[in-house]
């Protein structure tokens, strides 16, 4: 089994330390509502992440070949979201934060998962990562041991990697700097949110 997983791991670890909407997601939450609202929207990345590997690994790839229709919906639904959550980052860039000696008020635990697994579901690129790449380091015949391993490969490493990011940015040091600078760190972010949003869209 090892001689599946290792590749499984290496690979997918990749994909998941690329920068992307959750990566942005997990970094603006930890700096505004601080480590445990970022670490509960980590969870859901992790958890859309493990949907993409299971809808691959169960036939997604083939799906899309059969009804490319359904790709482009995807890619078309997901960039408005995004563009949408740009949107709403710039518009509140220069709105004040207040929040004293302690974060912006935290969001509830379901609210920031629900967070983490649409910012995960409404990106196409995991879709194309897992329907093209990752099902080729996954053998057609696994069975369901090695299947379920394979979803805790996915869930591990997108939850570890996004806590370590959270855990980077709700820093003090790292949330006073961004408290200085929220306006053009805000806009900065919506911007590389929206040209991911176009990115879907036109590819």
């Amino acid at each position: 089994m090892l001689a599946v997983l290792i590749p499984v791991f290496a690979v997918h670890l990749v994909a998941a330390m690329s920068p992307g909407p959750a990566v942005l997601m997990t970094a603006r939450v930890a700096m505004l509502r601080g480590m445990a609202s970022a670490t509960a929207l980590s969870i859901g990345v992790a958890l859309g992440a493990c949907f993409w590997a299971a809808a691959a690994i169960l036939g997604l790839a083939a799906l899309f070949e059969v009804a490319p229709k359904l790709l482009i919906a995807l890619k078309v639904v997901g960039a408005t979201y995004l563009i949408w959550c740009a949107y709403k980052m710039w518009r509140g860039a220069r709105e004040p934060l207040d929040v004293g000696t302690v974060k912006a008020p935290k969001i509830s635990p379901l609210r920031a998962i629900v967070l983490g697994i649409t910012t995960q579901l409404a990106n196409p690129k995991p879709a194309v990562f897992f329907g093209a790449v990752f099902v080729s380091v996954v053998p057609h015949d696994a069975d369901v041991t090695t299947f379920a391993a394979i979803l805790m490969i996915v869930f591990f490493n997108e939850a570890i990697w996004n806590i370590f990011v959270a855990r980077l940015f709700s820093l003090e040091t790292t949330r006073a700097g961004y408290m200085r600078l929220k306006a053009p760190i805000d806009r900065v972010l919506g911007g590389l949110l929206a040209a991911l949003g176009l990115k879907i869209a036109t590819t």
